[in-house]
């Protein structure tokens, strides 16, 4: 998968999970992010279904991941508010849909949103 936010192109290799299966079918998508903490979150514009993937809290840095309470697509590249460290932490659960191959830190420079964040399969 690739994400496009205008000024960074990330190729995202999936973990192959029933999340991103998932997301692959709604693909391509066009939304744009909030930024919380080190985090970036935008709605996507169709149902994602997590299926049977486990959900959890911790992610790590360059993880991309489904948050089910928002439906959204989350970008990780450091702490967030609710984080007990460095870890990025989720609100709440969510699912793990892969990792950007490449230095996810970049986004840090972005600001806090991303207007067009083009989602390709």
């Amino acid at each position: 998968m690739i994400i496009e936010t205008g000024k960074h192109t990330f190729q995202v290799e999936l973990c192959g999970g029933d999340a991103a299966r998932n997301l692959e079918k709604t693909l391509p998508q066009e939304i744009s992010m909030s930024r919380w903490g080190d985090e970036f979150y935008g709605t996507l514009k169709e149902k994602v279904d997590s299926g049977a993937d486990k959900l959890g809290d911790v992610f790590e840095i360059g993880d991309v991941a489904l948050w089910p309470a928002g439906n959204a697509l989350c970008i990780f590249f450091g702490p967030t508010p609710a984080s007990e460290g460095t870890e990025p932490r989720m609100a709440s659960p969510g699912v793990l849909l892969g990792r950007i191959a490449g230095d996810a830190t970049v986004l840090r420079d972005c600001g806090r949103s991303l207007k067009k964040v083009r989602i390709l399969p």
